[in-house]
């Protein structure tokens, strides 16, 4: 159904061009005009149309990946605006098109203008061509089969053609009041497929980062490869997995077109009313863009200062202690053992998680000053360690111990999250036949030097929580005070050169 889309759009923005172009040749041939320099402007609009499409395509690929999917955003947005114009454009002039287009050329001629016809000409079809260009360029990276997007589009464009030589030689009636209604109508819904692919890309390229939470999974109603998958995705741009700001700008988009086109003539505001309107609607988007940008305050984030810690022994949890953070540090209090104060560096606040080490001392009361070889082996996890003979060094050994824990806390947004403690055991081993000391790395019970512990899992369960929750929170507080300002201001702009066009025609209006 992608084919029907570009179909549709190549023969609607073709036709407009091609309308104009019979339109004025047939003024020019019954007024015994050159045809030759109309073509020649028209030809350079194709041109200069093709080398546009070229260059933003090669642009796009020769960009890094977060860039592309920022560039198809942009164009999409601008592709979404060209459609809405050219619908609301033609839906107004297109049945008094020929017969501006024949007082605009009257005009031409009685001033004696010789390139001012072809001027038109190329004017508008380069108008046409840039626009076809940017919709096909927008279409084309939502298109699910490139393939069928260009076969639409060229048989769009040889329609088009084939109409427009027709209306040249009088061979064809077309409403195109009835005609450009009912295409517009197709392309409202294109438009608004076009809208779901572009904020896509904006969260793609890191643009929009709220409203990713999907709303339906629709993988069961549109599997891939069917009739209702092209027809849904394919032409009304509804994904399998749509997410709440797709949802909203497609069916906003939907809602403002449907208020527009069927809006009653006769309830039409006079362009009095409607600058008044637009100026209003441009004032309050750059008040509320100025609110967004200047009153909003960050969130914060706080987490309980207390943090439970256990040690897992047989596959179960048993408490040890807590740890308390304080300004400068933290305080350790383990079970049976005095309150212990651990200064730490300043860390800054910081939305990456940051790891800080911690050396603590460790004391074993009732260490043995000397370990039989059977001892050395319980400890080295029930091996001989490397570079003890049983039989050269049967021991027992003279023991000296270097008893220590590695204590790691991990600090985020400021806030203390997590922390573990690992024990480092270190014996050294001399006499019984040994020429130099061995130092070795040893298991010792917990009660000896105080770890391992951690932070309990309900606790690291709660803050992975929070962190997510203010993540979001942080997330939209960005998008209200700097990216929604933008938008709002470009709106704003746009309202506001709505604005003096409807001025222009109030002051161009007899005076009553």
């Amino acid at each position: 159904m992608t084919v029907l889309a570009t179909l549709v759009i190549a023969l609607r923005e073709g036709l407009e061009a091609v309308l104009i172009v019979s339109i004025i040749a047939a003024f020019l041939r019954k007024n015994k005009q050159p045809l030759a320099p109309m073509w020649w402007g028209v030809t350079a609009a194709v041109i200069l149309s093709l080398l546009v499409g070229i260059l933003l395509s090669l642009t796009e690929r020769a960009l890094p990946q977060a860039q592309q999917e920022a560039m198809e955003a942009v164009i999409g947005a601008i592709a979404v605006v060209f459609v809405s114009t050219m619908i609301i454009w033609m839906q107004q002039h297109a049945p008094q098109l020929r017969h501006q287009l024949e007082n605009e050329a009257s005009l031409a001629l009685s001033r004696s203008s010789r390139w001012a016809l072809p001027m038109m000409a190329f004017l508008a079809v380069l108008k046409e061509g840039f626009e076809t260009s940017v919709f096909m360029l927008a279409t084309f990276s939502a298109a699910q089969s490139a393939i069928g997007a260009t076969a639409g589009a060229v048989i769009g464009l040889l329609l088009a053609l084939f109409i427009g030589w027709g209306i040249y030689r009088g061979g064809v009636r077309l409403n195109l009041g009835r005609f450009f209604k009912i295409t517009g109508l197709f392309l409202v819904f294109v438009a608004a497929g076009l809208v779901v692919s572009a904020l896509r890309s904006a969260h793609e390229a890191g643009w929009l980062l709220i409203g990713q939470q999907r709303l339906l999974d629709l993988h069961g109603l549109l599997p891939a490869g069917s009739v209702r998958a092209a027809l849904i995705s394919g032409v009304l741009g509804i994904p399998s997995d749509p997410r709440w700001a797709e949802v909203i700008g497609w069916v906003g988009y939907l809602g403002i077109f449907a208020l527009l086109l069927a809006w009653p003539e006769r309830y039409k505001p006079t362009p009095q009313l409607q600058y008044r309107f637009y100026q209003a609607i441009s004032l309050l988007l750059l008040v509320g863009a100025i609110i967004c940008a200047k009153s909003l305050t960050p969130p914060s984030f706080t987490l309980s200062q207390q943090l439970p810690l256990v040690t897992q022994q047989d596959a179960k949890q048993q408490a040890v202690g807590e740890l308390v953070r304080s300004a400068d540090g933290i305080e350790l209090t383990l079970t049976g053992k005095p309150t212990q104060f651990i200064p730490l560096p300043p860390t800054e606040d910081s939305a990456l998680a940051e790891e800080t080490s911690v050396p603590l001392k460790g004391q074993w009361q009732d260490a043995p000053a000397t370990l039989t070889l059977d001892h050395v082996m319980a400890l080295y996890h029930g091996r001989v360690p490397p570079g003890l003979h049983p039989q050269q060094h049967p021991g027992p050994y003279q023991s000296h111990w270097q008893l220590s824990c590695q204590l790691v806390v991990t600090m985020q947004h400021g806030q203390l999250i997590a922390a573990q403690a690992i024990a480092h055991s270190l014996v050294t081993l001399s006499g019984s036949g040994l020429q130099s000391p061995r130092l070795l790395s040893v298991s010792l019970p917990s009660a000896a030097t105080g770890c391992p512990w951690q932070t309990s899992p309900a606790w690291q369960q709660q803050t992975a929580q929070a962190l997510a929750d203010y993540q979001d929170t942080l997330t939209l507080y960005d998008f209200l005070q700097h990216r929604l300002p933008i938008v709002l201001i470009v709106i704003s702009l746009g309202a506001l050169v709505l604005s003096v066009r409807n001025k222009k025609k109030c002051s161009s209006l007899p005076q009553k």
